[in-house]
């Protein structure tokens, strides 16, 4: 990896603010009061596993509490660190505010290497963690709730959560103190697959705009794409099956840790993903061509880049070799400051990370009204509507004489569930808030980027709860 200058993680997402700021002509307090990381706890614990006593160190960051509750996840990486935690939920404060979910934001990490231990350790290590998130007021369903991250996912959402209820067995609403669950836990379908899902439909959004396309120097719509994806966790995996099974796009290489596999014709996402599994690495997939060089992957020629992995991917040295046409922040910070310059200088539209990847959040929200209603969405009305759908299906057939197709009778009839709704509310909030940014951005003559018009959007709504509640 090229070794990085410039920005800090922190310092590029504190500067795109800065540049909202400034078109909205914003009081310098104002702005610094919503920049202020609210609060942050630092936990340090022994836990007795099976090979010895061992100390970990973990972080809560709360960026702000305009609303409540606060919401971002929790991750696992050898890494991460308290500056680290604190980008992350100040990123997630804007998140909420541009697509329109009444959240704070908060975010969590624990410096672990989660490839050392075993599923007991896991879940010892877990556990202590959430009780010490939760004795100092960091877990509760009503003011902070966790969800996943980069090396957390169901099964340590269902640890936190089921500790929290052991601490609080009075508090009805146990359940909803952490999103991202499993299904038979408390969980909502749809929400493992929400961020890869939302870059999916942002990207939709994104090509129902043919004015949009053709200043990205592109035509048409997703089918046939030639795709990037750097990164082929849960975000990646996810953006890519979607993208290349149900609109057709071609994801012509996916980067991993120790190199890239590339083939112009197109990778089977699905394939690839089980031979990583299986595997441990993409390195040798037969379905495609191999190189060391992950990070040069980046620089291909194609039409969308979606770096899916990690932060500060694309910087200032090698910003001006990007070639994509468009890039699609599937991570969280992805490009730094400088690059942003950058790319913004030569044209390069970006979907920012701040609404791009977006999904999960506005899925877990979904998830957390559903735990405080304490019932499934669709439950009531699904077989309502399929009974309205049967009667229009015979005022059809009796009126035309003939019966209508199959496929047209099922879709009458159909019912929505759960997961239809989930997906419903997702591309609804991915639409809105596109359209939001693009509306934003011509209103303003001297807003040139997506990234400027989406923090303006969060900065206005920031604002406006500072005046009027009166905390500033």
């Amino acid at each position: 990896m090229t070794e990085m200058t410039g920005s800090t993680f922190l310092e590029s997402i504190n500067q795109m603010v800065d540049r909202a700021a400034q078109v909205l002509d914003l009081d310098p307090a104002i702005s610094e009061a919503i920049k202020e990381c609210n609060s942050v706890l630092q936990v340090s614990f022994p836990v007795q596993l099976r090979s010895g006593v061992e100390n970990f160190t973990g972080w809560r960051a709360v960026h702000s509490t305009h609303r409540l509750p606060a919401k971002g996840g929790i991750r696992y990486a050898p890494n991460v660190d308290q500056k680290e935690v604190e980008a992350l939920s100040a990123l997630m404060t804007y998140k909420c505010a541009i697509v329109s979910v009444p959240f704070g934001g908060a975010k969590g990490g624990l410096r672990i290497d989660i490839r050392n231990y075993s599923r007991e350790d896991m879940q010892l290590i877990t556990r202590r963690f959430a009780r010490d998130l939760a004795n100092h007021g960091f877990l509760d369903p009503a003011t902070n709730v966790p969800a996943p991250d980069v090396g957390t996912g169901e099964r340590e959402m269902a640890w936190f959560a089921d500790t929290y209820k052991h601490l609080h067995p009075e508090d009805v609403n146990y359940i909803a103190c952490v999103t991202g669950k499993p299904v038979k836990h408390g969980g909502i379908q749809g929400r493992t697959e929400a961020t890869g899902r939302g870059v999916q439909y942002a990207l939709r959004e994104f090509f129902r705009h043919p004015e949009e396309v053709a200043r990205a120097g592109m035509s048409g719509r997703l089918a046939g794409k030639r795709i990037i994806i750097q990164g082929l966790g849960n975000v990646g995996y996810h953006a890519a099956k979607f993208l290349s099974e149900e609109d057709g796009a071609l994801i012509t290489a996916v980067l991993g840790r120790d190199g890239l596999v590339f083939n112009e014709d197109g990778l089977d996402i699905e394939e690839l993903y089980q031979y990583k599994t299986k595997h441990g690495s993409i390195r040798g997939f037969p379905g495609g061509e191999t190189d060391d060089d992950s990070e040069a992957g980046l620089e291909r020629p194609c039409d969308i880049l979606i770096p899916a992995a990690l932060e500060g991917v694309i910087h200032e040295e090698n910003a001006p070799r990007i070639q994509a046409k468009l890039i699609a922040e599937a991570a969280n910070g992805p490009i730094t400051f400088e690059a942003d310059c950058n790319l913004r200088g030569r044209g390069v539209p970006i979907l920012p990370d701040a609404y791009c990847n977006a999904g999960g959040v506005v899925v877990s929200y979904f998830e957390w009204i559903r735990n405080l209603h304490h019932i499934r969405f669709g439950r009531m009305e699904r077989r309502f509507d399929e009974d309205k759908g049967r009667s229009i299906v015979a005022a059809l057939e009796e009126v035309t004489g003939a019966p209508l197709p199959e496929k047209v009778r099922d879709e009458l009839i159909h019912g929505a569930n759960e997961l239809d709704l989930v997906h419903s509310g997702l591309d609804d909030a991915m639409r809105q808030a596109f359209q939001n940014m693009v509306e934003t951005r011509d209103s303003h003559p001297e807003i040139e980027d997506y990234r400027v018009a989406a923090y303006v959007i969060a900065l206005k709504k920031l604002a406006s709860a500072y005046l009027d509640i009166g905390v500033y």
